[in-house]
């Protein structure tokens, strides 16, 4: 019980869909909620490449968490990162600006999500950022943009060659319209904005290590998506397995076991998950066990088992060979909310989870898009309008689905995307001098070293 209210004490880790679904559905019920996430948003992440290519702002896709449960006036938001759960004792511990925060439960909802995996080579990662953080689209946005800036500037054909190149690796949703969008982005939006190059030659390469594109999608809007990127200019690399990445390229392995090296300044990793490291430490404590993504196997009620007071939601479970998509994290989030008041109320239990599978769909470029809905398989213009209405009524916020229509407005009608700022502290000119050297930027390397001089005085 909560020594605030003597209520029951629901904590919720995380602010993604889960985790937020999960605190609506407790929202003015009889009982106390805290729920602790590393980051003061929610993130939508599905539209971060978005972000990342101009279309939008970070503000649209990621709105306050406080701001979206204000009503819910049982429940209180805490920032924090979490450091450990103490199963025995009911205590979540989290740490922020150097302060740890001890919280105990009566019910725990866990739904911490999934970050990037690199599969062991984490080294990629200063070279080739993810696409699962706010950090990461803006960082993407500066090193995309600033790319073409440099080629502007480069008298050097080689470098120019490696400036205009952009590789995705990760033929999934996420890579393949990433790749679509910074194709439409050099051949669109950029056309006549250069005087020395032409964005249309830039080089966009998509490379997996699987047979095909979207293989989650079925083999006929498989190759619809890859003969639409194709259309578009995109060059897709299958059956290629990346095995080392630096700052001048990606160097893959082919079939006949060849390597090669694809020459690039720009990379962007959109391949593989990777579960919360809470899903191990709870694995650890209960006897569980975790799959070679660090997901939980959970019992079909979404606890973790020994534990009915622990439930366990969204990219973090391992039940039933269910997907790891925003609606498995709503739909969980909110059976777990429902069965703690069921619970608290003395009511029958609500029956084991069932995921229902409400489709996937992929946007390939400007009116083109890859739906599968059940049985029903469409692309085309109707895909990309089926595409955009589940999107924007997924969002969170009637403010933000609004801005985003009006980016969406703006960018699909004249091409133009508002949302280019990249800023000094968004990473790229470091990492442009980090991999072309001093002599490619010479105002930013300055600029560099006086940041760096003024942080080791503040720092004293």
């Amino acid at each position: 019980m909560s020594a605030n209210s003597g209520k029951h004490h629901v904590v919720i880790i995380g602010s993604g869909f889960g985790g937020l679904f999960a605190a609506k559905e407790l929202g003015n019920k009889d009982v106390e909620v805290t729920l602790i996430s590393k980051t003061s948003h929610h993130l939508f992440q599905p539209l971060l490449y978005q972000v990342a290519t101009g279309i939008l702002s970070e503000g649209d896709i990621a709105p306050t968490t406080r701001d979206i449960v204000q009503r819910q006036r049982n429940v209180r938001v805490i920032l924090g990162d979490v450091t450990d759960i103490d199963v025995e004792s009911r205590a979540v511990h989290s740490e922020s600006l150097n302060q740890h925060t001890v919280t105990h439960y009566d019910s725990l909802i866990v739904a911490a999500g999934a970050g990037q995996s690199y599969f062991g080579n984490n080294h990629f990662s200063r070279f080739a950022p993810g696409m699962k953080s706010i950090d990461d689209a803006l960082e993407l946005r500066g090193r995309i943009f600033g790319s073409f800036e440099l080629a502007e500037t480069s008298t050097d054909p080689d470098q120019r060659r490696r400036l205009l190149t952009f590789v995705v690796v990760g033929a999934g949703p996420t890579g393949v319209e990433m790749a679509g969008q910074i194709a439409e982005l050099a051949q669109r939006t950029l056309a006549d904005e250069f005087r020395q190059i032409d964005p249309g030659e830039a080089h966009v390469i998509l490379v997996d290590a699987a047979p095909k594109v979207l293989p989650s999608f079925g083999d006929r809007l498989s190759v619809k998506a890859q003969r639409s990127l194709e259309k578009q200019g995109v060059e897709v690399q299958l059956d290629a397995m990346v095995t080392d990445v630096d700052q001048y390229g990606i160097q893959v392995k082919d079939p006949d076991g060849s390597h090669r090296t694809i020459e690039t300044m720009t990379k962007v990793w959109a391949a593989g998950v990777a579960a919360s490291p809470l899903g191990a430490m709870l694995a650890e404590q209960t006897g569980s066990e975790v799959d070679r993504a660090g997901r939980l196997h959970v019992e079909d009620d979404l606890t973790v088992p020994g534990h009915p007071e622990i439930f366990v939601v969204g990219d973090m479970v391992n039940l039933k060979g269910y997907p790891g998509v925003a609606q498995l994290a709503i739909q969980g989030g909110r059976y777990a909310g429902r069965a703690i008041v069921r619970r608290l109320e003395g009511k029958e239990e609500q029956g084991a989870f069932r995921y229902r599978d409400k489709g996937s769909m992929a946007t390939i470029s400007k009116y083109s898009a890859v739906a599968s809905i059940g049985r029903i398989n469409f692309t085309g213009f109707l895909a990309w309008l089926a595409w955009l209405a589940v999107h924007l009524m997924a969002m969170v916020g009637f403010k933000n689905r609004i801005s985003t229509l009006l980016n969406w407005i703006i960018t699909f009608v004249g091409d133009n995307r508002n949302e280019r700022v990249s800023t000094f502290q968004q990473v790229f000119a470091r990492t442009a001098m980090q991999d072309l050297g001093p002599s490619a930027y010479p105002d930013l390397s300055d600029r560099a070293d006086d940041d760096d001089e003024e942080s080791e005085r503040n720092a004293s």
